[in-house]
């Protein structure tokens, strides 16, 4: 199906089921985000009353589209994996080990779904565990609509795009993050770096897709990465613990082998 076929489709389906299209010269509707396979999911979450109005692109990354989206008067970020353009390979390596979702089908497809069903899992668990991360509110297929991180549809900007006033207690207050995602929730970022966390008078952590359970294989590792990257960043504006110090006082047990920067 052509991208103009795929546009007319998408223009009169939103009209039919009752979208408002806010911002429309800013959402680009492209083939490789609004295939067929979105078009149905974004039905379906229009249809239980998720979504009433869809926007301009908050975000492009490397394996999604972030749009801004209201549900009324409420303000949403509509997450959709690109079914076509994901790094299923990458994707794979976090999946597997993880047992909630042992069993799934190894197709590119089957794997992007079970990843947005998996960010909707561990952003619940962060948030009953009382951490700083968007409340996910529902999803379907490989779309993920949770909540908006900003004010007047602005997103909050990237902690390494601030000036921090207080660095050191920044600092301490994502290293204890770590910890409680750790100790409280049963999972590791595994992917935590100053491009998936966000400021306003606190600090936000987003992008949760990847994270692990314990009992994945490389639990460990992924979390003494998270801790060097953290250090790694925060190094240039306060003091900060070594990697080893923070994992040992996280798990319990000292860091294992060498490798990983102090």
């Amino acid at each position: 199906m052509s991208s103009d076929s795929i546009e007319s489709r998408f223009d009169r389906e939103i009209e039919r089921l009752g979208i408002r299209i806010k911002d429309v010269d800013q959402l680009k509707v492209r083939q490789d985000v609004f295939d067929e396979v979105t078009l149905l999911a974004l039905y379906r979450l229009v249809h239980k009353g998720w979504i009433t109005a869809i926007g301009g692109s908050i975000s492009t990354g490397k394996e999604a589209n972030v749009f801004f989206g209201e549900r009324e008067d409420q303000d949403l970020a509509i997450k959709i994996y690109r079914i076509r353009t994901a790094n299923f390979n990458a994707m794979t390596e976090y999946l597997i080990g993880d047992r909630r979702f042992s069993g799934i089908r190894k197709t590119r497809k089957e794997i992007v779904f079970t990843w947005t069903r998996k960010e909707f899992a561990n952003l619940k668990r962060a948030r009953e565990a009382g951490l700083r991360v968007p409340e996910p509110y529902g999803w379907d297929r490989n779309i993920l609509v949770m909540e908006f991180l900003g004010e007047s549809e602005v997103p909050f900007p990237q902690i390494r795009n601030v000036e921090l006033g207080d660095p050191d207690s920044v600092y301490q207050e994502i290293i204890s993050f770590v910890k409680i995602l750790y100790q409280k929730a049963g999972l590791v970022h595994a992917d935590l770096s100053e491009f998936n966390i966000l400021f306003s008078d606190r600090a936000c952590v987003i992008d949760m897709g990847q994270a692990v359970t314990l009992d994945h294989p490389r639990a460990r590792a992924f979390l003494a990465r998270d801790i060097a990257n953290v250090n790694r960043y925060f190094g240039n504006l306060c003091s900060v613990r070594t990697t080893s110090d923070v994992f040992e006082e996280i798990t319990g047990i000292p860091l294992p082998g060498r490798g990983v920067p102090g």
